[in-house]
């Protein structure tokens, strides 16, 4: 009898044990689904207007998975794949090579930070975004790049492949680098990418500075294209209605033609205002100064953006933007358009759900 009530007490540990793993680890299905009707003028090589049904206008349209398995002494083993979408027509959202061209990593997080391997968004966008009144917006922002004089971007790298990045936060300081391996045999520097970030924030300040390196791909001399930028921004929420946000980024591509560099600056500077809990009226500035060139276009952009809420997951939102440029060159509102006329107007009427 004994025998028999140690066996069975032996199978019911061994079934809370598998109960207590299976309870350890978790995956998550999660996404945003965002589709709005959108007016632009100036909108093709001919001229004229359009409306249209555009794709991720607040935000882009994705699908993700997010898991975790506690490894025991506050480690845990993590992974992430995520898919950016367009909703108007079923596509992907970027190359179409790439399934998970949005995330697709794993790593390791504990109390030292977080590391994680494979494709993910560079430290620079990780620190520097959150500082965007637009909120991560794929229209009527600049932040991540604008365009204008020839469809320059002049902007920040955003995702990167063949990545290693950390990410930690200690007492309210926020470190991160990351780089990204260029996988050229014979001359590690081609292509590579790397990065570095610092945040702090304490009561009602924030602010964050990050500096990238992004090297093109070597010709048959060994000479490549630099991309270095550097980012400065601040947040001031003086109480739960309002939020206030200033940003700058020094842009410089180094040619290995020898040719003049091409540099920039970046500016930009908004504020956010719950009118309502459900109500947010949101109102953004973005000044690009285009240097070395003559003959620069200077592009400037006013974006304003009013957001009901139905529900936490749920929102109806209206965002207006105006862009214009200068001496006869090209401008376009949204961050993947170089622009058909000097200036651009657009309005957008959109709903995002999330879960």
């Amino acid at each position: 009898m004994q025998k028999k009530h140690l066996a069975a007490a032996a199978a019911l540990a061994t079934l809370a044990a598998a109960g207590s793993a299976q309870a350890q680890t978790s995956v998550t299905v999660y996404g945003l689904i965002d589709s709005g009707v959108e007016f632009v003028n100036n909108a093709g090589a001919k001229g004229g207007s359009v409306t249209r049904l555009s794709s991720g206008t607040m935000n882009t349209s994705r699908i993700g998975f997010r898991g975790t398995e506690d490894l025991g002494g506050g480690l845990k083993a993590i992974f992430q794949l995520e898919n950016g979408f367009k909703l108007d027509t079923g596509a992907f959202d970027g190359d179409a090579n790439q399934l998970f061209n949005r995330q697709s990593n794993v790593g390791l997080e504990g109390g030292f930070g977080r590391v994680v391997a494979g494709r993910s968004f560079s430290t620079t966008y990780d620190f520097i975004l959150p500082f965007d009144p637009m909120g991560y917006s794929a229209n009527y922002s600049w932040v991540t790049s604008a365009g204008a004089t020839g469809g320059r971007k002049d902007g920040m790298p955003t995702g990167v492949s063949n990545l290693v990045k950390y990410q930690g936060e200690f007492g309210g300081v926020k470190i991160g680098a990351m780089y990204g391996f260029g996988e050229v045999a014979g001359n590690n520097s081609d292509s590579a990418k790397y990065g570095v970030g610092l945040g702090w924030g304490s009561g009602p300040f924030s602010v964050a500075g990050t500096f990238d390196r992004v090297n093109g791909t070597a010709g048959t001399n060994g000479a490549y294209d630099k991309t270095t930028t550097a980012h400065l921004a601040g947040g001031y929420q003086p109480v739960d209605a309002w939020k206030f946000n200033l940003g700058y980024r020094y842009y410089k591509k180094t040619l290995a033609t020898g040719a003049t560099d091409l540099r920039s600056n970046f500016f930009w500077g908004g504020a956010s205002y719950k009118v309502t809990p459900a109500v947010t009226v949101i109102g953004t500035v973005y000044y690009q100064d285009i240097k070395n060139i003559s003959n620069d276009a200077d592009p400037v952009m006013y974006s304003l953006r009013l957001k009901y809420a139905l529900s936490k997951r749920t929102d109806l939102y209206m965002s207006t933007a105006y862009a214009k440029a200068k001496n006869n060159q090209l401008v376009g509102l949204s961050r993947d358009d170089v622009g058909y006329g000097t200036s651009q107007f657009g309005t957008t009427l959109g709903m995002q759900h999330r879960f």
